[in-house]
């Protein structure tokens, strides 16, 4: 029960906004803590691509360049906070850890590496700014 609601949260303070990657694409359409303007992009852009069971953890590994959710995550300056493997050194780290950091839309959609590691990467947040969101005409 307690793990459904791992990286399922809305935090925002004066100018983020950050919302946890496990939730759906239906979830966020429902929950009343998710700005209403982020909701709208939801439904009138992303949906038209993806199924409302989906979530932004799966969605952001299988979108290519040529996607209209990537121009449109792309043109809100989307981040993503990815907790990732990093194996030992064998200098400073003797055994592997997770690393967490933080990659644009388009650092991941480009990236080889991440998607050969997309299996023990840990997709934790979308990252926006409210002033993105502000701009961004629906």
């Amino acid at each position: 029960m307690a793990q459904d609601r791992d990286f399922k949260y809305v935090l925002q303070d004066f100018s983020n906004l950050y919302i946890g990657a496990r939730f759906t694409y239906g979830e966020m359409l429902e929950n009343d803590d998710i700005p209403f303007k982020w909701r709208a992009i939801v439904r009138h852009y992303l949906l038209k691509e993806v199924n409302p069971e989906t979530t932004m953890e799966n969605h952001i590994f299988f979108m290519t360049e040529r996607d209209f959710s990537y121009e449109t995550l792309r043109e809100l300056k989307a981040k993503f906070k990815m907790s990732v493997w990093v194996p030992p050194d064998g200098k400073r780290h003797r055994t592997g850890h997770y690393e967490s950091r933080e990659y644009k839309i388009e650092e991941i959609v480009t990236s080889e590496e991440l998607h050969r590691q997309m299996d023990s990467i840990i997709v934790e947040e979308l990252h926006l700014t409210k002033l993105a969101l502000m701009t961004f005409a629906v």
